[in-house]
């Protein structure tokens, strides 16, 4: 019993512990998708406004 009780410790631990690091990893690539979109934007633009 005292176990199964340290292994159901360990998972709710794990994922305390694991929420904000998966959090942080999503908001690193949002703003990185981000960046890129307007990097890519602005390429974009830049060639468009050579090219006229």
């Amino acid at each position: 019993m005292g176990r199964i009780l340290l292994i159901i410790a360990a998972v709710v631990a794990a994922l305390v512990l694991l929420g904000p690091l998966v959090g942080f990893a999503l908001t690193l690539l949002k703003w990185g998708l981000i960046i890129g979109a307007v990097a890519f934007g602005v390429l974009f633009l830049s060639k468009w406004a050579r090219r006229t």
